[in-house]
């Protein structure tokens, strides 16, 4: 297995208003792409640092100038944005894990991919190595998200060469990743640019303290929750169905939880996440995680509020109050 840590720069545009105009274009221009190579060892093998000739953006948004100190001039003699990214899969090889510093660049990728009619990198989800992540997992909390500089201090690595351009925080990513200790790498990420288009390449892992599943396209929100496997509560240690002392609720629309109780293992929180498809429709995200008993009050006070909010809104008047 070979790490590919990849590393993007990209342009915007300068005029937010035509931003409707432009819907098929992806909000960010890549224009440098940088990797390094780390081989099962993780010992740094290979080297790739290109730029790429704009096609969308021909001026350089003001962060993109501060940031890289390129000129427009300097890009438009490089190669377009196809040509580089196929000499780029061909560097990467195979059998290999794209790892990055966060979790934009993947996804950031496959726009400007499917853009240009490129064919996609995988039909569904993209399991790769977000070093962020790792970071804060092997050094901090696991849940507060620091820079890459930050990490670099942290960790006393030497900086031989400028931060902010694409190699460079490929490189000094790579070195982060070599220090965090091998068993935190089990905790990879999905991208979810091309979600599961059907049963079969639907994701469900287990992790550390918490399982996750990346289900298929459905029509519609009412579809995806009257699907029985997406809202079902099963224990991830003992994969028993589970009885549910808080159903499923949402707070704001958006995410929906509940509460089910393992008699082996406790408490268990659920969490769904329904996101927008670009074209129709909706996908899933699942998360279930043990909690402890007064985590599960502080989620029975959010339903009560949330209760509350909506019977409100459904009743206002039954609040005003007779003097």
């Amino acid at each position: 297995m070979n790490y590919v840590v990849l590393d993007l720069e990209w342009n915007q545009g300068l005029d937010k208003k035509k931003k409707d105009k432009w819907k098929n274009q992806p909000n960010f221009e890549i224009i440098e792409i940088g990797a390094v190579r780390l081989d099962n060892d993780r010992a740094f093998t290979e080297k790739f640092s290109r730029l790429i000739k704009p096609q969308i953006y021909r001026k350089l948004h003001h962060v993109a100038k501060k940031m890289l100190h390129i000129k427009m001039e300097e890009l438009q003699k490089e190669k377009p944005f196809a040509e580089v990214m196929s000499d780029f899969l061909e560097w990467c090889g195979e059998d290999y894990i794209f790892c990055t510093w966060g979790p934009l660049d993947l996804s950031e990728l496959q726009s400007n991919m499917q853009y240009y009619g490129m064919k996609a990198l995988e039909d569904g989800p993209i399991r790769f190595l977000d070093v962020q992540k790792l970071f804060s997992l092997a050094y901090d909390d696991g849940k507060s998200r620091c820079a890459l500089e930050t990490a670099i201090d942290f960790l006393e690595i030497e900086k031989d060469i400028p931060f902010h351009r694409a190699f460079s925080d490929a490189y000094y990513t790579g070195k982060v990743l070599a220090r965090v200790p091998e068993r935190f790498y089990q905790n990879c990420s999905y991208d979810v640019y091309h979600p599961p288009k059907t049963k079969e390449e639907e994701i469900h892992v287990v992790f550390e303290g918490y399982a996750k599943s990346i289900f298929r396209v459905f029509p519609d929100k009412q579809a995806a929750l009257e699907d029985k496997e997406v809202i079902s509560t099963k224990c991830y240690l003992c994969h028993k169905s589970l009885r549910k002392v808080i159903r499923w609720f949402t707070p704001n629309g958006k995410n929906f939880y509940c509460v089910a109780k393992c008699n082996q293992h406790g408490f268990m929180k659920g969490k769904l996440r329904i996101k927008k498809v670009e074209k129709k429709g909706v996908y899933v995200i699942k998360t279930t995680k043990l909690i402890t008993p007064a985590e599960m009050e502080e989620i029975r006070l959010k339903q009560e509020h949330a209760r509350m909010l909506r019977n409100k809104k459904k009743h206002p008047d039954s609040s005003v109050q007779e003097n």
